[in-house]
């Protein structure tokens, strides 16, 4: 089949025709399948199953004699600093532990921010006027609302290959009304790009008119490889690491979880920081709480007690979804790579693929899909302030659902995409 930009109006009118029928065929079907936001699936839950056995066994004490039924250790017990610490490259005295949300610690730290300011701060965030946040994207939906939420102004800074666009960053942060941006470096949120060490050393060393410029570091993806092979998967320097040796060494919060890793319900969060940085957020984390849930803390580090077994756990995830991202990405390419009217990344990780239909159209796509039962995240979701300037992007979210439903949700949307990129076409 030829691109339908090539095509003479008969022969589209001719294509809709058929696509008509397909999405007669499908009304009838009395589909529900869910694609809106990337939950792990219960078989991947399943696989840690036993995260909790090692405390009936061992009891609920760490290497050190701490009994972590206790209040005490605040910042987390030394095993688990260290298995984050291993996995993100850096200390564990960089590292505190929180509960199951990263999110959560995304959003506290960006509020003790808006009150207190940071530790370089002249006064607090919040007394700011006319503040600003980049927000990369397409991006994760969260972040956005996140930094909205404080009163932030959501500046866009379009994604690359390589992570964020570089030149167009270092053109906004000459503003000293813009304090800090999102990246979420390792298979960002939808496009799964990993940003280069290029973009990592720029941003760590680029001139900032805020001095207490922060760059929020989800990195949420950082283990989660789709493939085996270590010289496919996403991997960036340790960013603590180079914004001290560029001089800026309380520039970067860096955010993980392991809510992809065990339990989502019962994970445990990571916030990862320079000295002063830690010294100062702590000062009011005490005040907030008294410590966070060791025993939890204690189950996960018997479990994983390093990398190298986080890395083997991690490849069982991945033996799970593998085959729906692969599923997904065979159905766009059989329905929708010759017709010419999308568009799509094809990941090495994370949770997500990016597909990029016509534009004007997504809006509308994703609104045929849901009459049809099949729910997809929100057109323009991906976006600050919920809208795409090309009413273009739909992020696709295949880990839950089995590959058969992917198969035909997919499907679905590949025949909505087309019909609406034909009444696009006819339109002009």
């Amino acid at each position: 089949m030829k691109p339908y930009s090539s095509m003479n109006r008969e022969e589209l009118l001719a294509q809709r025709a058929l696509l008509a029928a397909k999405i007669e065929e499908y009304r009838k079907m009395g589909l529900n399948l869910d694609m809106t936001r990337g939950k792990p699936s219960p078989e991947q839950l399943d696989l840690s199953n036993q995260l909790f056995d090692g405390l009936s066994e061992k009891g609920f004490k760490t290497q050190n004699g701490t009994d972590t039924r206790n209040y005490n250790c605040p910042a987390g017990i030394e095993e688990m600093r260290e298995v984050f610490a291993q996995i993100l490259k850096t200390s564990a005295d960089n590292i505190f532990l929180g509960n199951s949300s990263s999110l959560n610690q995304m959003f506290d730290s960006l509020m003790r921010a808006t009150v207190f300011g940071e530790h370089d701060s002249d006064k607090p965030w919040g007394q700011i006027e006319g503040r600003k946040w980049l927000c990369p994207a397409p991006g994760y939906d969260r972040h956005f609302r996140v930094t909205e939420t404080l009163g932030f102004e959501l500046v866009t800074v379009p994604m690359t290959k390589d992570g964020p666009d570089m030149d167009v960053v270092e053109e906004l942060v000459k503003d000293e009304k813009v304090l800090g941006m999102w990246v979420n470096p390792v298979y960002s949120n939808p496009d799964g790009f990993v940003c280069s060490e290029e973009t990592c050393r720029r941003l760590a060393s680029m001139k900032t008119a805020a001095k207490d410029f922060r760059i929020y570091w989800d990195n949420a993806y950082v283990v989660h490889h789709l493939f085996d092979d270590e010289s496919s998967q996403g991997s960036v320097p340790d960013m603590l690491a180079l914004c001290k040796e560029a001089g800026n060494p309380s520039r970067v919060y860096e955010f993980a979880s392991t809510s992809k890793i065990t339990f989502a319900g019962a994970g445990i969060s990571c916030l990862a920081t320079n000295k002063e940085n830690m010294d100062h957020a702590r000062k009011y984390m005490a005040v907030q709480t008294i410590c966070n849930n060791k025993v939890n803390q204690l189950a996960h580090a018997r479990m994983l007690p390093d990398l190298a077994s986080v890395k083997a756990h991690m490849s069982r995830h991945a033996a799970l979804l593998r085959p729906k991202f692969e599923m997904a990405l065979k159905v766009l390419d059989e329905q929708l790579k010759d017709a010419g009217v999308a568009s799509w990344n094809e990941p090495r990780g994370g949770y997500f693929i990016s597909l990029f239909v016509m534009k004007g159209t997504a809006d509308k796509v994703v609104a045929m899909c849901k009459e049809l039962g099949v729910a997809l995240t929100p057109a323009g979701a991906t976006y600050p302030y919920g809208k795409d300037p090309d009413n273009s992007n739909i992020r696709i979210a295949p880990s839950f659902p089995s590959v058969s439903d992917i198969e035909q949700a997919v499907n679905v949307l590949a025949v909505c995409a087309k019909i609406t990129a034909i009444d696009k076409i006819l339109e002009a």
